[in-house]
């Protein structure tokens, strides 16, 4: 097999990324953005272009050097440090990107050629030479990576031949006085900086040919980094050496100033022209590339995954490249393409500087050997989106819903890679804070937010449990369901992965579930009421079916004392099989004197149970029993003003009891009859007086509908309803 050939730092990176940086905006709008923003102007524009360049290459330099790198240089980096779907999308996008700016750099290659041979100058004229160009640098890349690459070096010489020519030239428009600033009757600084930013996009050149590097971690970071470098330090000696030596209304108008103030015309021309094409031909060689990565991925269609010969040269992505290539030579327009790249190119910088920053917070397992500052990585993407958004909001916009629809379009098609993605650390990490100040605050008497443990058994009527216990946990409350699998000899427990079940029903309700082998079931509720949980969301809940037939049961007695003992909030659901929940419409909530804790826990039950989608037509009445006497309007104002607190609109219904005395269950038969879903708190009582009360609720459950018995821990306040002392 013979072996792939592989470049290193100076051919690999540097070169194809200086020639790129050096190109068609340098030779052709450095000039012009001189004239209109001024030499401060031009030179706070390179700057803060700079700023995304460096943070942008610190950050993909610093994640190069963490993980393998593969072929498809940013692509690669993104998706094995943020995941498939976004390092996709971003591919596609930079991808677009990068075969545009073909386009854009063969268009001012056309302008400068057709100028200097004295061919047409209208956007046609531009289109055909720029074909012609196009077609010829694709055959050179069919021919051999190797060959192009010793071409690009060839370029390079004349690009330094022609810096040194135009270094040593002179003027015949030298300006009176040196324009620092802007003028009135200049091009707006947003449009100068969206026109002059692809000048500085060229380091992707280098890292889009990472498969095709000796030592990547070596030679990303150093020719990355040293194009950078070189690149700022050229822009700002030329700008200040243009503005020194043209006046500003030249600068604004002559495209081709700096052929004309040049020692040796040719010299520069031959620069223009190998800076130009070089950028084009560095869009070649790596477009081409990131394509054929996203297809061995399966993110693009697998026909583009194939190459040819001994290096595997991405022949059919050429294609592609070449297509989207002619449509931008179509448009003919320097300045509109440039417009378009830059934005594809700052909204890829943007997520590459974020990939770099949470995997530097999060991801414990990330040891680049280039290590970079993680707030770096943040102020590039800062910096990259409020460019954005100062250049084109709707340009702005028009991208990222681009991106945002590959991003959804790629998570539907559930493309997976043997690799981790950094957002299962962000949100660990995120988790890992949380819990530590959670756990750190003193809890007082906060509103309660419930984690319930729910043991809801297998039956087919077990969603109703299941739906109820999401329900009333509300929108932030956390659900945990045990399935508790008896097994009197328990030798060996189930593995912690078959431990977590996962499946649709539990999916959709947002429902964790677990299952565990147990010698005993009321032993094993106790257990895992005992131990399961961790510092700063402690479950608070314990939620199961009414247990008919337990009456006598010595074991469930035992673990009712062990439930409130360890001082949980307890709720009993008794499900009607035949009526269900009803109509989802009725709810009743029944109070009595000794009710104080319950019934601010079914006022906060009743709050969530409405604000969701099943029960947001509900109708909940609370029902006071008076057995003192006490004035009918005053128990109405004091509940009145409890319910206000916590924002339940309810129905208060007073029912006089002193006269007739009847026993309670005989009052909730005769008014809760056909409710949907009736709340009765739990009275104290001594366990061992446990069987005669499951005996006399078991009698009023065969009345009523499915009903929620609620017994409140502690730490719920005590709700003022002793009216005797009102008398």
């Amino acid at each position: 097999m013979i072996e792939k050939k592989k470049f290193g730092t100076f051919a690999g990176v540097f070169t194809p990324s200086i020639l790129t940086i050096l190109g068609v905006i340098m030779y052709m709008r450095l000039g012009w953005v001189v004239g209109n923003a001024g030499l401060f102007g031009a030179i706070i524009i390179i700057i803060i272009a700079h700023v995304i360049a460096v943070t942008t290459g610190l950050s993909v330099s610093s994640v190069a050097t963490d993980k393998k790198i593969g072929a498809g240089g940013v692509y690669y980096v993104l998706s094995r440090s943020m995941g498939i779907p976004i390092g996709g999308s971003i591919g596609i996008a930079l991808f677009v990107g990068t075969a545009f700016s073909i386009a854009l750099y063969i268009i001012g290659f056309a302008e400068s050629f057709n100028s200097y041979f004295g061919y047409g100058t209208a956007i046609n004229d531009f289109r055909v030479t720029g074909t012609i160009a196009l077609l010829s640098l694709t055959a050179l890349a069919l021919i051999s990576t190797s060959v192009a690459l010793k071409t690009q070096s060839i370029i390079l010489a004349a690009i330094i031949l022609s810096l040194i020519s135009i270094f040593l030239g002179s003027s015949e428009f030298i300006p009176e006085s040196v324009p620092y600033v802007t003028s009135d009757n200049s091009v707006p600084l947003e449009v100068v900086f969206a026109i002059f930013f692809p000048a500085v996009t060229g380091f992707t050149a280098g890292i889009a040919m990472s498969g095709d590097l000796k030592d990547p971690k070596k030679s990303i970071p150093m020719g990355t980094l040293m194009a950078i470098g070189v690149g700022l330090v050229v822009y700002i000696v030329l700008a200040i050496f243009i503005s020194l030596k043209v006046d500003a209304e030249v600068l604004k108008t002559d495209y081709n100033i700096l052929i004309k103030i040049a020692l040796f015309a040719p010299a520069v021309v031959a620069g223009v022209w190998g800076a130009t094409l070089s950028s084009a031909l560095g869009g070649i060689l790596g477009g081409p590339r990131i394509l054929q990565a996203m297809s061995l991925d399966k993110v693009t269609p697998k026909f583009f995954e194939l190459g040819s010969g001994e290096n595997n040269e991405p022949v059919r992505a050429l294609f592609l490249v070449f297509i989207i290539a002619e449509a931008g030579i179509l448009i003919g327009e320097l300045d509109v393409i440039a417009r378009i790249v830059s934005m594809f190119y700052l909204t890829a910088y943007g997520f590459i500087n974020l990939s770099f920053f949470l995997e530097s917070w999060a991801n414990p397992d990330f040891q680049p050997t280039f290590k970079v500052k993680r707030w770096i990585g943040f102020v590039g993407f800062v910096a990259c989106f409020s460019v954005m958004f100062k250049l084109d909001l709707m340009a702005m916009i028009g991208a990222l819903a681009v991106v945002t629809a590959l991003y959804f379009g790629l998570q539907r098609k559930e493309v997976k890679l043997q690799s981790n993605d950094v957002w299962r650390s962000v949100w660990e990490n995120i988790v890992n804070k949380g819990l530590k100040r959670i756990d750190a605050k003193v809890e007082v008497n906060t509103n309660w937010n419930p984690n319930i443990i729910l043991f809801s058994g297998q039956s087919k009527h077990q969603k109703y449990l299941l739906e109820l216990g999401k329900t009333v946990s509300g929108r932030t409350g956390v659900v945990t369901n045990f399935k508790l699998i008896l097994n009197k000899e328990n030798d060996k427990p189930l593995r912690r992965t078959e431990q977590v079940v996962r499946n649709e029903v539990f999916t959709d309700l947002g429902i964790f579930a677990r299952q565990l082998k147990v010698e005993n079931i009321y032993q094993g509720i106790t257990t895992i009421a005992s131990t399961f949980g961790f510092s700063g969301v402690e479950p608070n809940t314990v939620m199961m079916g009414w247990p008919k037939g337990l009456e006598s049961s010595k074991e469930y007695a035992k673990m009712t004392e062990t439930l409130l003992h360890l001082d949980y909030n307890l709720l009993y659901l008794d499900f009607d099989r035949r009526a269900k929940f009803g109509n989802y419409k009725t709810v009743d909530l029944w109070w009595r004197e000794t009710d104080s804790k319950n019934a601010e826990m079914m006022l906060n039950i009743a709050r969530f149970i409405i604000a969701s989608k099943r029960w947001d037509s509900t109708s909940i009445r609370v029902l006071f029993v008076n057995n003192n006497n006490v004035e009918s309007d005053l128990i109405r104002s004091k509940i009145k003003k409890l319910v206000e607190d916590l924002r339940v609109i309810v129905t208060i219904e007073i029912i006089n009891n002193a006269v007739e005395q009847k026993r309670f269950y005989d009052l909730v038969k005769e008014q809760s009859e056909t409710t949907d879903l009736t709340l009765i708190g739990i009275p104290n009582y001594k366990i061992e007086k446990q069987a005669e009360f499951v005996t006399k609720t078991n009698d009023l459950f065969e009345t009523i509908g499915s009903t929620l018995l609620v017994k409140a821990a502690n730490n719920f306040n005590v709700l003022d309803l002793d009216f005797v002392k009102h008398k």
